[in-house]
């Protein structure tokens, strides 16, 4: 495979995930999203390092489940996919 499409072969700037103060009542939720996001992009590390929370958060699940519920709702199959991960690796998977 050509070194092309190695990631390592970017440079690009860590993302910035543009969070809401830690303790402000959608911090979790902001999370969530960047979690997500970070999976989505491949770069689940970058994403756990900017929130301080863990792919698996049990405390985001509440948050995830939400986000899960309008992603079908919405027929958003890729971010219903990384929310149903997010689950199993929290523990919380529906049965």
């Amino acid at each position: 495979m050509s070194r092309a499409f190695t990631r390592e072969d970017r440079e690009e700037l860590p993302p910035d995930y543009r969070l809401p103060e830690p303790g402000t009542a959608y911090y979790d939720e902001a999370c969530a999203w960047a979690l997500l996001t970070g999976a989505d992009e491949g770069d689940s590390r970058s994403a756990e390092i900017a929130t301080g929370c863990r792919w698996g958060e049990p405390r985001l699940v509440p948050h995830i489940r939400v986000i899960l519920a309008d992603a079908e709702t919405k027929d958003q199959a890729r971010v219903a996919q990384l929310c149903k991960r997010f689950l199993r690796a929290a523990g919380a998977a529906r049965g």
